[in-house]
């Protein structure tokens, strides 16, 4: 595995997929420890000034104007990781960890949180030896800061708490160990350094956005087979029409619907039938898809932007000897993000599930009902569309906005919270239930197409309906269907046959 170079505040989302799906081994570079070293020897003269700065000799909160002792100044920030590690729920899963740990190095790293640089070293060393602090999943309101997942990271450097390492639970201690760390004695401001910030949120989001991204893919591919396998026009993705509306997204969906369908002998057999329209599901899907990709590509930009900033506080000055409190820690933007990104992901369900409609109603695709001969006598897809239709269902009530509500915390202090960390977590959900609905118009869509035979679709489509005959074969009668979906999900999860697509989407830079 080589090491990268991690360059604070220059991150940018190719490298962040990557860290979110394997293992990586990063160093940072000289400038950046040469920041963190005048911002903890700005800490220190502030100390020693003896003058009331928060988070530094002061309680937090509501007790801010409570004066800390120069003697109790380490014990206050341990104190502090111990009892915000208030974290409950499944552990965040090892990608999302992985994640984390990096954009806290990365926000860290700006030299503006006043940590000394064994912090940053401890924490690329847990990165670097795969030993991944457990962090519960709920708990934060992601605000002031994503405090009690990132208290449960922070204790972890003091030898509290457990972690994962190859997929055993071992204590701190141990996974210290392992990377050849000792508990860290935390000095002024660190513990707040590393409870503050929207990096759990942030991390949650982006994994989640990679996934959603893979997933839009597969969906296009999948839009595209039904297109074909309906018989369906491919005047629609005429460029003169998405271009008289302008949307780039629009645009560019289009460009690669008409890619995928190029060359299909099933297109060509039905050329100058009298079928005027077809249904919204197949012909609106640059228009929807379109949208979608806008949405992504907004995101993109604005999680790549968290991801390398500065998000605690107070904020240390050092050409002013200054700390600043201010509110970078309020994940708002986040929460924002990750809600449209929920709407935007319920949204490929929803035209999806309709799709996969149409292909099991004769009546529509013209097609045997169900997509299985001997109709009657075996069922074929017709509860394969009522699972999608049960997880398109359940879409709805997920993509409902989190950052809408806020709930006052910490005695009134923290009176306006943004609930980023919910409105990222939950999407994990609205992944799973669209990858099965994608799923289940993979497998409708292969079996339409076969109907066609001995016409072909075109060449990229036939490629992914062969991939998946490696797996699982012709529906020809009943059988036991729930292990063709997951193999198809598994597929579409492993990016067996979207990545072509993934690579020419912009909101892949």
């Amino acid at each position: 595995m080589n090491k990268s170079k991690l360059e604070a505040g220059e991150a940018p989302l190719s490298l962040l997929r990557k860290i979110a799906f394997e293992p990586v081994k990063v160093e940072l570079r000289q400038s950046d420890y040469e920041a963190v070293k005048r911002s903890s020897e700005t800490v220190a003269k502030l100390c020693a000034a003896d003058k009331a700065t928060y988070g530094i000799n002061t309680g937090f909160g509501k007790m801010a104007r409570t004066r800390i002792a120069g003697d109790k100044l380490a014990e206050l920030q341990h104190n502090l990781l111990l009892s915000h590690s208030c974290g409950i729920g499944p552990g965040l899963n090892n990608n999302i960890v992985r994640l984390l740990l990096v954009l806290k190095i990365l926000g860290l790293a700006r030299g503006y949180s006043g940590v000394r640089p064994e912090v940053i070293d401890a924490l690329l060393a847990l990165l670097n030896h795969e030993v991944y602090p457990c962090i519960p999943a709920k708990g934060s309101v992601g605000a002031s800061g994503d405090l009690a997942p990132l208290a449960h990271l922070g204790a972890t450097l003091t030898g509290v708490g457990e972690m994962q390492y190859k997929d055993m639970t071992i204590s701190a201690t141990e996974g210290l160990g392992l990377a050849g760390l000792s508990p860290l004695t935390l000095g002024p401001k660190e513990g707040l350094a590393l409870v503050n910030g929207t990096q759990a949120s942030t991390a949650i989001a982006l994994y989640h956005f990679f996934e959603i991204e893979n997933i839009f893919a597969s969906a296009t591919i999948t839009g595209a087979l039904t297109v074909d396998a309906m018989k369906g026009s491919d005047a629609p993705f005429d460029p003169r029409i998405h271009q008289l509306r302008g949307h780039q997204g629009q645009i560019d969906m289009a460009n690669i619907y008409r890619m995928l369908l190029s060359g299909s002998e099933i297109r060509a057999s039905h050329i100058n039938c009298e079928k005027v329209q077809d249904p919204y599901s197949l012909r609106c899907q640059p228009q929807v898809m379109g949208a979608i990709l806008d949405t992504l590509r907004f995101v993109a930009n604005l999680l790549t932007i968290e991801a390398n900033a500065v998000t605690d506080n107070p904020l240390i000055f050092d050409d002013a000897n200054e700390a600043v409190s201010g509110g970078n820690f309020h994940a708002e933007p986040v929460a924002i993000a990750a809600d449209l990104l929920a709407i935007a992901a319920a949204e490929i369900g929803a035209i999806t599930e309709r799709r996969i409609a149409n292909l099991v109603d004769p009546a529509v695709s013209l097609l045997p009902a169900f997509l299985v001969e001997d109709a009657g006598l075996n069922s074929g897809f017709m509860i394969a569309h009522v699972t999608a239709a049960a997880l398109a269902s359940e879409n709805k009530t997920l993509a409902h906005p989190a950052s809408v509500d806020s709930l006052p915390t910490s005695a009134n202090q923290e009176d306006h919270v943004s609930m980023a960390t919910f409105a990222a977590r939950k999407l994990g959900d609205i992944v799973d239930n669209i990858a099965g609905i994608v799923a289940i118009e993979f497998l409708a869509g292969a079996q339409a197409i076969e109907f066609h035979k001995p016409a072909k679709t075109s060449k990229a489509l036939q490629l992914v309906v062969e991939k998946l005959r490696q797996s699982v074969p012709n529906y020809a009668k009943d059988r036991y269907f729930s292990p063709d979906i997951e193999a198809a999900k598994k597929m579409i999860s492993a990016r067996d046959f979207s990545e072509n697509i993934i690579e020419v989407l912009p909101s892949h830079a």
